[in-house]
């Protein structure tokens, strides 16, 4: 059974789908995986035993992306069984151009015009639930369950016990929480862990901000790899650390597939859909609001409450909680 898979354009999406992929290797025998995907969702999923083919979609570079869709789908060929976690209309599109006959993607007008399933997925669930929901479309044989997150990446054996810290949010500032305070936890819980912090090529000045708190705390053990790291290597040390604490991103997840215990701290998102999915020692951190979830970027309203509410006291009674 050859299955295309067009996944998730940010990681922690990616990671949110892994129980849909493992769903697809067990209803469906003698499977091999295409996976098309941003550069961060093919990096984090290249790794699966059952991955065949693994491409970064480069479309959107295109000065003609309705062409290079084209093209791409004449390279990909025909499978038997086409899906899309993307709810895109070029997603959609190179579906339909790879001539399969079973392609499914979500509702939505094109989805409804270009492809065979177009499930309606209620979205009152977990974004797992949902993806799960999607790649079992085409089978009746499924029981419901969703299982738990998957990585195929070796988490690193870490010597001593180690607090991640991940204090960046691709999505937008709004899902940020403030340095100083992540750095006020770090100290707090120093004396127990060495600390790592995390942070992707846009966020060293948030992960620097930290480490010039830390020195000022007199905090020596820590190490700074923001910016340092690929996605590999990002899921390798995450997978080592023995405790994780974080903004609503794609580390968080990544996390949550190694089942490393986790804080993970919310503000402007939804946590009934995105929190982290059957880690059961996890924990979630934030403040019931009238604004939120607004889902927005950037604090519409100004004051980002949400987030500038939480202190870090409040952060630590939730690690002591997780008793670890």
């Amino acid at each position: 059974m050859n299955i295309l898979i067009i996944l998730p354009n940010w990681l922690g999406d990616t990671v949110m789908a892994t129980p849909a992929i493992e769903l697809l290797a067990t209803y469906y025998p003698d499977t091999n995986f295409t996976f098309v995907g941003s550069y961060a969702s093919i990096e984090a999923l290249k790794y699966h035993p059952l991955c065949k083919n693994a491409i970064v979609d480069e479309t959107k570079k295109a000065k003609n992306r309705i062409k290079a869709t084209y093209e791409l789908a004449k390279k990909l060929g025909s499978f038997d069984i086409a899906i899309s976690f993307r709810n895109q209309i070029h997603s959609s599109l190179l579906l339909r151009l790879t001539g399969s006959v079973i392609c499914i993607a979500k509702r939505s007008w094109h989805s409804m015009f270009l492809l065979s399933h177009a499930p309606n997925i209620k979205t009152n669930k977990h974004l797992s639930k949902q993806y799960a929901e999607l790649a079992m479309t085409n089978t009746d044989l499924w029981d419901g369950n969703t299982p738990k997150l998957k990585l195929y990446i070796e988490p690193k054996n870490l010597e001593k016990q180690t607090l991640g810290i991940n204090a960046g949010a691709t999505y937008g500032s709004a899902k940020r929480w403030y340095p100083e305070r992540f750095a006020q936890v770090a100290h707090e819980l120093s004396n127990r862990y060495d600390i790592v912090i995390f942070g992707g090529p846009n966020e060293t000045e948030m992960a620097n901000e930290i480490e010039s708190y830390l020195k000022q705390y007199g905090v020596k053990n820590y190490t700074n790899l923001a910016g340092k790291t690929t996605i590999k290597e990002l899921c390798e040390n995450i997978g080592g650390c023995s405790l994780f604490i974080t903004n609503d991103s794609g580390p968080m997840h990544v996390a949550a597939a190694y089942g490393v215990p986790s804080v993970s701290i919310f503000g402007p998102t939804k946590h009934t859909e995105t929190s982290q999915w059957m880690n059961e020692r996890s924990k979630i951190v934030r403040h019931e609001m009238e604004c939120s979830p607004c889902m927005r970027r950037e604090c519409p309203l100004g004051h980002h409450e949400c987030m500038k509410g939480i202190m870090s006291p409040e952060v630590i009674k939730a690690v002591r909680e997780l008793d670890i």
